[in-house]
This record gives structure tokens, sequence and C-alpha cells, in this order.
């Protein structure tokens, strides 16, 4: 199908050609770690421009599904990668900044996933051992002289963690572009005269979080991140 062809029926060039990657990863005509045909050759085989095989190739790249590494040789080309948070990070970034996705909505999101999260992660034996590398993050943010971005990266860290521990790479990732998508805004709230008395609190939090996922107790456990998710919105003013 030409550019012209496709443009009649309504298909945009690189949207036919973006499908068609789709379809070779369902196949699994190429797999992560893999590089894709070149651009001369998909757009011959797709009847297509070269330009609109690179405007596709440029929408999987920001969506986090491929590298692209210019010049000639062995390294050259695209390659298929497997990095889902960047797509859905960047995604729910740009709806917030829009005002597409309310704050109150991904606040309502996180909180019907990390309710799910912890309740997960109680209900399973040993739970000590899930909640290990959490309590090294909290360790890393007890430094007082972390500023505040410094501790909120952690923070995001601990929270994607116990995720992973999970076992869920959706939920994982979906948590991590949630939190991504309106850190900015609360950083811009956070009040320096206040910062250590609520960095002590969420430290408190945190903790709390843990010991009721060590000793297995999933419904102390929900109730402590959805109040530990609310104070944190409500806190910072939004």
């Amino acid at each position: 199908m030409s550019d012209q062809s496709s443009q009649q029926s309504g298909t945009r060039a690189w949207e036919q050609v973006l499908a068609h990657l789709e379809q070779m990863l369902l196949s699994g005509e190429v797999r992560p770690g893999q590089r894709l045909p070149g651009e001369r050759v998909l757009a011959a085989d797709l009847g297509v421009g070269r330009s609109s095989v690179r405007e596709a190739l440029r929408v999987m790249e920001a969506l986090g599904l491929l590298r692209a590494q210019t010049g000639s040789g062995p390294n050259a080309g695209a390659m298929i990668v497997a990095r889902p948070t960047g797509g859905i990070s960047m995604l729910m970034r740009m709806q917030v900044a829009a005002q597409g996705f309310p704050v109150s909505d991904v606040v309502q999101a996180r909180l019907v996933l990390e309710s799910e999260v912890v309740r997960t992660l109680a209900s399973r034996r040993p739970a000590q051992d899930i909640a290990a590398e959490a309590v090294e993050l909290l360790d890393s943010m007890d430094d007082e002289a972390l500023s505040p971005a410094e501790f909120l990266i952690l923070d995001a860290q601990f929270h994607v963690t116990l995720a992973d521990a999970a076992g869920n790479q959706v939920v994982a990732a979906m948590m991590a572009g949630l939190r991504e998508s309106i850190e900015s805004y609360v950083v811009e709230r956070i009040d320096p005269v206040t910062w250590p008395k609520v960095s002590a609190r969420l430290r408190e939090e945190h903790r709390g979080v843990v010991a009721a996922i060590s000793v297995g107790d999933p419904n102390t456990a929900v109730c402590r991140i959805v109040d530990h998710i609310r104070g944190y919105y409500e806190g910072s003013g939004r």
C-alpha cells in the first residue's frame, strides 16, 4: 500500500508501518534484543516512503519499545527493547500537563493500585524477605542531608520496589508512570520550612507499611498505604 493509497483509506502511512511492526512482535518474528529490518527494506515491503518508516520508529522509541543507533556496522539500526515505564510515564506526564488527567484522578488510581500491591505482599509468606530491599531504601532516606528532590527520588523507588516485589509488571509500570506524572507538581509545592517535619512523617509512614507487610497483616497494610498517599497529596496542597 503506497502513502497515497494509505491516505485515501484513512490510515496514515506511519500508522500502517506501526501496525506491521506490532504484528511482527506478536508473531514472534522479532523479539526484544533483535534488530528490525532496515528502513529501506521496510519501506519497500510496505510500499511506503522511508519518512513514514522513520516516523513509526520514532513513535516506538518514544514508547520505550525501540532503541535506535545511527551510523553503519553491526550495531547500527533499530533494536527492540522492553522498557515499558518510558512510554507510560511520558503519556501520563503529558496528559496531566494538558489537564487531560486531573491530579485527583491520578491519586485515586494510585490508591487502587498500591492497595492491591501491599495486600498481595502482606498475604505472602515469608513476607519479611519481600520487604528487605524496601527497608534498604528507607535506611537511605534517613539521611537528613538529602534535598527534597533526592528524598522524593528514593521515595518513588520505594513504592515501585514494592510493586516489583508483588510480581505484576503492568502494575509496576503504571505505578511508576502515575508517580512521575505528578511529581513535579508536588515538588513545586514543597515548603522548605515545614519539609523536615513532613519528611519525618513520610519516613515513619513508610516503615509502618513495611511493618504491616512483614507481619503478614494485609488489612493494616492497606489502611496505612491509603492514609499515606492521601496525606501526602493533601499535605502538598493538591
